[in-house]
């Protein structure tokens, strides 16, 4: 890598930046399942805050081992809305050239942040109807590319090895670990936690000190919740099920809580998922009558926050209201129906679902949930402010 760009380089980097259109129009499809190690990450990077070119300086992270940078990265790209997260929390999103999905994020969220302006509408989507574009991370000429590549192999099986050691060869680094899911034989290498995988691209932009700000915010959120918590006895038992069900046909994709990184809100909670020994697997597909013979006390809708809006969200909470069967579930008699997170969640992402999960889980202990713009600043469970102040630079670290 380095900082010296080819004329056509620059040409591409300013016609991206300014004016670059979305390649391909793929539709995100989330699903089930995760996994996560709570081993150390192994990192070799420097403490200088801003190397020179002649330093150099390595992250060590599965499946790619020991990524050498020769200078801070610039521009780079990311799979989705964990990496991505992870980079816009690092004060980068400047350096934003390409996302392989730029749909589906829980933008939200991010409009939530005061003096944070969070947009991918000249981002480029590398994914297609014909899979990802190789030639399009030619163009993109990225410094950094963050994803994991085995992962990228599972959602388009044309792409080998070897493309990925030309990209690194003659692009930049891929650095990423899919930290959702441990499904499939493709992952047979350790996981990460989400602050392991963050303090690692954290190292690879020498942003230790912005990191350290977000990890404080997650610590601080989490003692707040862990003091607030009922006993387990008085907790509700929480029914995780897709939106993206068939509300009117009565199928419903119904999960288990898992132990990776999309569901990591929920074990932090200490929810007691209504669905963990009914289910033998990642995911099962249900009907009314099965949902009523656990009857949860509370429905939580995974991906309601990044796959639909709050209008198409009632419309499926209408029609189950209108099932025969539907409408005898304790959750909707007592109207405990909430849209859920994604489980694409960088440390942004956590803060907020972590929040909303908390409280529409325990109201008495964190506050009644009535919606994301609605809520005190004196009843909010983290600092927005501090947030916005670390992401845009304006904050002391110390």
């Amino acid at each position: 890598m380095s900082d010296d760009a080819t004329p056509d380089a620059r040409t591409r980097r300013a016609y991206l930046k300014h004016g670059g259109a979305v390649i391909g129009g793929g539709l995100l499809a989330g699903c089930t399942g995760d996994a996560e190690s709570q081993s150390t990450p192994a990192s070799t990077a420097t403490d200088a805050a801003t190397p020179t070119a002649s330093d150099r300086y390595t992250v060590s992270m599965e499946p790619m081992g020991d990524v050498t940078f020769e200078s801070v990265p610039e521009r780079w790209m990311a799979y989705f809305s964990t990496y991505g997260d992870m980079a816009i929390a690092l004060g980068q999103l400047d350096g934003l050239a390409g996302l392989i999905f730029t749909e589906n994020w829980p933008m939200a969220f991010f409009d939530a942040i005061p003096d944070l302006e969070v947009s991918f509408d000249d981002v480029p989507q590398l994914m297609g109807e014909g899979g990802i574009d190789r030639e399009a991370l030619y163009e993109m000429d990225c410094d950094l590319h963050l994803f994991d590549s085995n992962f990228v192999q599972v959602l388009d099986d044309t792409w080998i090895d070897e493309d990925f050691a030309e990209i690194t060869d003659n692009v930049g680094p891929i650095l990423g670990n899919s930290i959702r899911r441990r499904t499939g034989d493709w992952h047979g290498y350790r996981y990460y936690s989400l602050y392991e995988a963050f303090e690692l691209v954290a190292d690879a932009f020498q942003e230790r000190e912005r990191y350290a700000a977000v990890a404080d915010l997650h610590d601080s959120l989490r003692a707040t919740i862990d003091a607030g918590l009922p006993p387990e006895d008085e907790r509700p038992t929480v029914g995780l099920l897709s939106v993206n069900s068939d509300f009117e046909g009565g199928a419903f994709y119904a999960y288990p809580v898992h132990d990776g990184n999309g569901h990591k809100q929920y074990r932090d909670l200490g929810m007691r998922g209504a669905f963990d020994d009914a289910i033998d697997g990642s995911y099962a597909k249900w009907d009314y009558e099965q949902l009523l013979d656990v009857d949860p006390d509370v429905l939580v809708f995974q991906y309601g926050f990044s796959h639909v809006s709050t209008a198409e969200f009632e419309d499926r909470m209408t029609a189950m209201r209108a099932d025969p069967i539907g409408q005898q579930l304790s959750a909707v008699e007592n109207d405990r129906l909430y849209r859920g997170g994604t489980s694409y969640q960088g440390p942004i992402i956590n803060l907020f679902q972590t929040e909303i999960a908390a409280k529409q889980f325990y109201p008495e202990a964190f506050g009644e949930w009535r919606g994301l713009g609605s809520v005190p600043t004196g009843k909010q469970l983290f600092d927005r402010q501090r947030l916005a102040d670390v992401i845009t630079g304006a904050f002391d670290p110390a």
